[in-house]
């Protein structure tokens, strides 16, 4: 087993300790270059969680994710998050095998077609626009909670067919959701998520289901109803589960990704005055932020044989986590993978690294940061930090809670 260092060996990736400051990336380096395939024998804060192999480089866990045969999604749940039953993570296409994952995502594959996606650009601005327009005047705002956040769940919202007035309010169960384990998005700890958090967010997604079957609309939750492949439709059970991973995706993964890459415009200023001055970067930018600020930490795979990866033995049943953080800096892959690069353009593991469940929403998740980076450097090309930004501490999302920033001084 490639854990002989002393100073690794005992390390658990998952505790909450290494992710204070945002993903462990100086971690993930040492574990790279030491043992890419490492084990972790649970997790501190689920002292009843089994231990777990991290993934940390991208060769490995794009093996990982193209053999669906031997690394299933299915068999012990897609995520490490044990406050979500694996029965709802099973719910959702993104923690099946095939068959039944190529059957569930060919239905929503209908509603993120290329033609689809481009005719939300225009309404994706004015949505933006008019976020940006509320913060006029403002000498500070915080850029996760009152631009970032709105913005995106307004246009999955619409997306969705979401009524704009509960925005807020799904965006709210959704962090509550993923942010299960951390105390500020989910104050009452993760136990609520399996006793509150689903069973609202189920009553409410069968409100709508019922009344887009009773009164049919051109948005997603439409089409999902009504859609059929091969004269079979979806059930309600799968249409909820569909919607939460969209509504999930939606709100956290843009947020996500363009709060970080704010943050590291304020901190390379550089950087962003080529961006300023050439905003025809901006595209590239986006795959640079998407490298170093995936929205997602991991998601997990099980051992269905006994195997071995990267020289190690994995067991069958065995827990296989592949940290995305970890391959957006890997040194085989990248020139100095730490420097924030606006023309570097790179390819990039952010929305899965091949295989099946490579991301539905990445037509959708580009198009919207590039219009968010393009609206906020025409309003503000000089914003510097106005307090110290926060990160979240859960084992899932990799985000900053808070980013509180002002104008620069003349």
């Amino acid at each position: 087993m490639s854990t002989s260092s002393p100073d690794l060996k005992n390390v658990r990736v998952a505790d909450p300790e290494h992710w204070r400051e945002g993903a462990p990336l100086e971690l993930f380096k040492q574990l790279r270059g030491t043992c890419p395939v490492h084990w972790s024998s649970g997790m501190t804060s689920f002292p009843d969680e089994p231990g777990f192999w991290s993934v940390t480089n991208q060769e490995l866990v794009h093996e990982v994710s193209r053999n669906w045969q031997l690394y299933s999604s299915e068999l012990g749940g897609m995520v490490g998050m044990p406050w979500v039953q694996l029965e709802v993570q099973n719910g959702m296409f993104i923690g099946m095998d095939p068959p039944k994952h190529g059957r569930l995502k060919s239905l929503f594959q209908r509603g993120f077609t290329p033609k689809r996606i481009a005719e939300h650009e225009d309404k994706i601005r004015r949505i933006v626009v008019a976020k940006l327009d509320e913060l006029e005047g403002r000498e500070e705002f915080d850029v996760v909670t009152e631009l970032a956040a709105p913005a995106v769940s307004r246009v999955i919202g619409d997306f969705m067919g979401i009524d704009e007035a509960d925005d807020a309010m799904w965006a709210h169960l959704v962090n509550m959701l993923v942010g299960g384990d951390d105390a500020e998005l989910n104050p009452e700890g993760p136990d609520s998520v399996i006793e509150k958090v689903i069973p609202e967010i189920v009553q409410r997604c069968q409100v709508l289901i019922d009344d887009r079957r009773a009164n049919p609309t051109d948005d997603l939750m439409s089409i999902l109803v009504h859609a059929e492949v091969d004269g079979e439709v979806l059930t309600d059970w799968e249409i909820v589960m569909g919607f939460i991973l969209l509504v999930t995706a939606g709100n956290d993964s843009t947020k996500a990704t363009f709060s970080s890459g704010i943050k590291a415009l304020i901190e390379n200023p550089d950087e962003r005055a080529k961006v300023v001055a050439d905003p025809s970067l901006i595209p590239s930018m986006v795959e640079e932020c998407l490298r170093m600020f995936p929205a997602f930490a991991h998601f997990r795979r099980t051992a269905t044989q006994d195997t071995e990866l990267g020289g190690c033995p994995i067991k069958k049943g065995e827990k296989v986590m592949l940290w995305y953080p970890a391959t957006g800096y890997d040194e085989a892959v990248y020139e100095e993978p730490e420097a924030f690069r606006v023309e570097r353009n790179p390819e990039h593991q952010a929305f899965g690294a091949g295989g099946r469940h490579f991301c539905l929403g990445t037509a959708l998740a580009r198009l919207e940061l590039k219009v968010l980076f393009e609206e906020t450097l025409k309003r503000y090309p000089d914003l510097e930090f106005a307090a110290t930004p926060r990160y979240a501490t859960a084992i899932f999302i990799n985000q900053l809670t808070t980013l509180p920033v002002r104008r620069a001084a003349a």
